[in-house]
């Protein structure tokens, strides 16, 4: 109808990483996206012999994978030119491609032209003043377009829009059960939302609809969107389940109409049990209890009951409150580095959670001489989210009045509301264990989780603006995959921080060797330090327990216990003693020749291959070995290791945790076996490792 031609070459989406390989005119080699591989069988069997040759020669280069940045510039412009009034709605899949087709869009002759054109975007994370003005009626002559997302798919209707473009994609939220990570990543959408999209174009009067996209991939998509119970971790519902007393968890799950995959379930009770809130035979503990009756997500509700025990209750409310609500740092896209140095003077401390408690106090202070909204307005804080946190803190104080927690005798509850430290303890308790290292490399710093290698910070932390952070460890409120694993919401700890209010801690292999998780974060102190942690963390266990059995008990009696813990924390000097940073630990060859005997003693891999192998690879140069798990027909899961070019593949095991310890155990009997000396140390494994790169090269 338009006349457009694709060709192979038109259709490269000119922003994010499409824009990085073109500039540096590179042909990536990509594995399929699952946008592609979706409609790949569809495209093959298509019949096209009714449209015209045209046609038929730029449906087979069309590419699924794009947007099509250009096509629907043509389109827009040949609406403008040719077309009746009215208003266009352009449906895109996130924040970074609206902001990259307006910039295209505005370097069109007739697009650009304010008097004939006005070009606005609508997305979740805009402030509620800009979203309104999709609403208002341009001056005569001039063509209103908005690039939305699908929040204008159900939830908002513009009057005068009479033309929609739909791309056929959104970005999704869903799980990725085999690496533990929730993603935001580009979809297909349902059959309904198609309706929806285009049922915008017609809601008050005659309009029309342009898919971007062929009938027969339409007719593939599927009626309705993936229930919620398949796309999220499910530590909340798992918890509720054992509250009401249904059964075994995943007995009671694989009742549902559309049960969740069993790793889902099994990452879920693992979760449940690393906190607290179950014991090793799925039962609730006093905290998981606890955590039941309070309406937020476990690590949340963990991070409130801290705030209780330790007298530091106030700030804890408004982190806590802070993270439940819309992100209060506004982020304008013509104003970023304003916005961006705006958040930074709230936080000198590397942290955002810190950040947004000087924020709310600095807002509250404004609001007592009626000035709140102009504050905002000069801070780039959204003022709706402040008051959200506001009213939040306030349901969540008398929730815990309601169960017991806080009396009515505020006083004692914020007795060290001051204490940084302490407050940054109550961050780690709450959002362990979801920690990374820092890998300080000379001027900048790299971070690294066990689950997913090399991760990043999200563009709107306050810790993507340093080039260096003075601690071992971030923990954070949520890691998402999107091209790459990006945290948000990050706060950096110290080494005592995480020892004394992260997960259970164990003596390791040798003197002054202190493990947790497993065995995937190690410690390397004194003999006596390690000593005194072990025995610190057991008492303060005792009191966090004897405390949710009798919420009136008065700490006040451990206060000698209290002091060594608040001495701790804050004289730490972050010097960081954790596998990655290699200062301490110098395993010799026997040393791994133990810990593959162990492979049969303790379980598949021993206690900590998987750490093992990435100290050897470390040392040697390289970065973490790659993990690839594959879910058997039986259930059970196979993993295959790849580091430097080698590909080693493990043992079947009832689960993917001991399944990749397995594969880390064969591939440090296979660097074992390549060594015809069997002499004493790891340089032998190192030379080895070089060696190989040189061949593979």
């Amino acid at each position: 109808m338009s006349g457009y031609r694709l060709t192979p070459n038109n259709q490269i989406d000119d922003y994010g990483q499409e824009r990085i390989w073109k500039m540096n005119k590179q042909v990536p080699r990509r594995r399929k996206s699952q946008i592609s591989s979706a409609v790949e069988d569809v495209l093959k069997a298509a019949d096209f012999n009714d449209y015209s040759l045209q046609t038929r020669e730029s449906l087979s280069c069309w590419n699924p994978d794009c947007i099509g940045f250009n096509l629907i510039q043509y389109i827009l412009c040949n609406i403008c030119e040719h077309e009746r009034p009215g208003a266009i709605l352009v449906f895109m899949t996130g924040w970074d491609d609206i902001n990259a087709l307006k910039e295209k869009l505005l370097t069109h002759p007739v697009l650009s032209d304010r008097n004939r054109v006005l070009l606005l975007m609508c997305h979740g994370s805009m402030e509620s003043l800009e979203q309104r003005l999709i609403f208002e009626e341009p001056e005569d002559g001039v063509r209103k377009i908005v690039l939305a997302t699908n929040i204008a798919e159900t939830s908002i209707t513009i009057n005068d829009v009479v033309f929609v473009l739909d791309c056929g994609k959104s970005k999704e939220s869903s799980y990725d059960e085999l690496n533990n990570t929730p993603c935001l990543l580009p979809t297909w959408i349902s059959k309904v939302s198609v309706q929806q999209r285009k049922g915008r174009a017609g809601r008050v009067q005659p309009g029309e609809c342009y898919h971007l996209y062929p009938r027969c991939v339409y007719n593939s998509f599927t009626d309705h969107q993936l229930p919620e119970i398949l796309r999220m971790p499910l530590q909340s519902l798992c918890l509720q389940i054992k509250s009401l007393k249904l059964g075994s968890i995943s007995e009671f799950l694989s009742r549902a109409l559309q049960s969740p995959k069993i790793l889902a379930v099994q990452n879920a009770i693992e979760y449940l049990k690393t906190i607290g809130a179950l014991d090793e035979n799925e039962n609730l503990t006093i905290l998981g209890h606890h955590l039941t009756v309070l309406p937020l997500e476990p690590k949340l509700g963990k991070m409130l009951i801290f705030g209780v025990i330790f007298n530091c209750l106030d700030p804890i409310l408004t982190i806590v409150a802070g993270l439940s609500v819309r992100d209060p740092f506004l982020t304008p896209l013509d104003k970023k580095d304003l916005a961006g140095a705006a958040k930074s003077q709230f936080s000198h401390d590397y942290s955002d959670h810190l950040a947004i408690v000087r924020a709310y106090e600095s807002w509250k202070d404004a609001e007592i001489d009626y000035a709140g909204h102009e504050y905002c307005w000069k801070n780039f804080l959204s003022p709706q989210s402040m008051k959200l946190i506001d009213a939040l803190r306030v349901e969540f104080l008398s929730l815990l009045k309601d169960i017991g927690l806080v009396d009515r005798n505020m006083t004692s509850c914020n007795a060290w509301s001051y204490d940084m430290y302490l407050i940054r303890a109550a961050i780690c308790y709450g959002l362990y264990p979801g920690i990374c290292s820092i890998v300080h490399k000379g001027k900048s710093f790299s971070l690294k989780t066990m689950e997913d290698g090399k991760v990043l910070l999200h563009s709107n932390s306050v810790n993507s603006r340093e080039t260096r952070i003075p601690y071992p460890w971030l923990v954070f409120n949520e890691k998402i995959k999107v091209n790459s694993v990006f945290l948000r919401d990050s706060t950096a700890v110290p080494d005592s921080v995480v020892l004394l209010f992260g997960g259970s801690i164990s003596k390791g292999d040798t003197d002054g060797h202190l493990k947790m998780s497993g065995g995937y974060l190690e410690f390397f102190v004194k003999h006596d330090v390690a000593d005194m942690y072990l025995s610190i963390r057991k008492d303060l266990d005792n009191l966090i327990h004897s405390k949710l059995q009798f919420p009136q008990m008065s700490i006040h009696s451990f206060h000698e216990l209290l002091f060594a813990i608040r001495l701790l924390i804050g004289n730490d000097k972050c010097e960081g003693r954790f596998v990655f940073s290699c200062q301490l630990l110098k395993p010799s060859m026997m040393a791994l020749q133990q810990a593959l005997v162990s492979r049969t003693d303790s379980g598949p891999g021993g206690d900590n291959t998987k750490g093992q192998l990435q100290t050897l690879l470390t040392r040697a140069g390289y970065g973490a070995p790659f993990y690839t798990t594959q879910q058997l027909k039986n259930n059970q899961f196979r993993a295959t290791v790849e580091f430097n070019g080698v590909q080693i593949m493990g043992q079947p095991y009832s689960n993917k945790k001991n399944a990749e310890k397995d594969a880390a155990a064969e591939a440090l009997q296979w660097l074992m076996g390549r060594i015809q000396t069997g002499n004493e140390d790891i340089n032998h494994i190192t030379m080895l490792l070089k060696r190989s790169k040189k061949d593979n090269n």
